[in-house]
């Protein structure tokens, strides 16, 4: 591929000071060593977790490829018991399985009432909650949700963004995760917050030329390692082997701004929304026109955009 290739950076060691001041108004992921997270990366074995997780009916994503696909929906929704759950997911082969012996399994926990309830592991899963600390890199009031994460070996996350800034807290396992700016979304043909170019290691580019322009970030995780992903940066994520995560997501701008009704941390805010609702109605008023003056004031309204609303502090 011919796209410019990053390494995330990496530091250990890093106070709330610093990070706060420093490191967060850059904007840019970065791999957090030595946090203390408390004793769930030495605890969370799949025996623990299956006795401590309990029976806990969980909703999860079950998948007979590992490259899931949220656009397509190459997956279904079933439900198991946590403790389960926790076992087929450490496993390569199962011997009870709901499509393939060889099937992935994802959970990303929810809240009691999803259409109300934001997911918090300390709540869902309240003896596991001592074992583990949160960074205190944000305001407590800012808090949003703790979102627990399980995934099979091979797993393969679709390239998306959040509205939100969030922790990646790898507990146990091994995670690659390759990052996209918000800058380079043009390239990454979007459908509404998920990209369409599944395999972003050898895409083909016959379907989708502008990928390879697209600048690439990648980090690997291990446990302890904690990724900081900003808001609207795009992210992709492959669990190299079983493991373990938790997710923090924060409002860093004021409440206003989100959606009420968004439990997940993944609705536009409602101002982008309001926009997008008045350029749907411009476009269709274009529509009005013969193809011609379409096209010049199509482009006229895209150069607007570009000199009224792009950022000026381009990467």
């Amino acid at each position: 591929m011919a796209g410019q290739h990053f390494t995330v950076t990496r530091l250990e060691g890093v106070s709330r000071e610093q990070f706060m001041q420093h490191l967060y108004p850059q904007r840019k992921p970065l791999v957090l060593e030595g946090i203390d997270l408390g004793p769930c990366t030495s605890k969370w074995t799949v025996d623990y977790l299956s006795q401590v997780g309990g029976k806990k009916e969980v909703k999860i994503h079950v998948a007979a490829v590992a490259q899931m696909d949220f656009i397509s929906k190459n997956f279904v929704y079933r439900t198991l018991p946590f403790d389960q759950l926790v076992q087929r997911a450490a496993e390569e082969k199962h011997k009870e399985f709901f499509v393939s012996e060889d099937e992935k399994y994802y959970l990303r926990s929810l809240g009691e009432d999803p259409r109300k309830d934001v997911a918090d592991i300390r709540k869902q899963f309240p003896l596991l909650k001592g074992d583990i600390k949160f960074p205190e890199f944000f305001r407590e009031e800012q808090f949003f949700s703790s979102v627990f994460r399980i995934s099979s070996p091979g797993l393969q996350l679709w390239t998306h963004y959040d509205v939100m800034d969030n922790l990646l807290i790898q507990v146990t396992g091994k995670k690659r995760v390759v990052l996209f700016s918000p800058q380079d979304a043009q390239y990454l043909y979007l459908k509404g917050t998920k990209s369409e170019v599944l395999n972003i290691d050898n895409p083909d580019l016959a379907k989708y030329p502008l990928f390879s322009k697209a600048r690439r970030y990648e980090c690997s995780l291990e446990a302890g390692d904690v990724l900081f992903i900003p808001a609207l940066w795009f992210h992709n994520v492959i669990s190299e082997e079983f493991g373990v995560g938790v997710n923090i997501f924060w409002k860093h701008l004021p409440s206003e701004f989100y959606d009420k009704t968004d439990t997940y941390g993944n609705k536009d805010p409602t101002a982008a929304s309001r926009a997008a609702q008045i350029l749907d109605r411009a476009l269709k008023t274009l529509a009005e026109l013969p193809e011609e003056y379409r096209d010049f004031y199509a482009r006229r309204m895209v150069l607007h955009i570009q000199d009224k609303a792009y950022s000026k502090n381009s990467e």
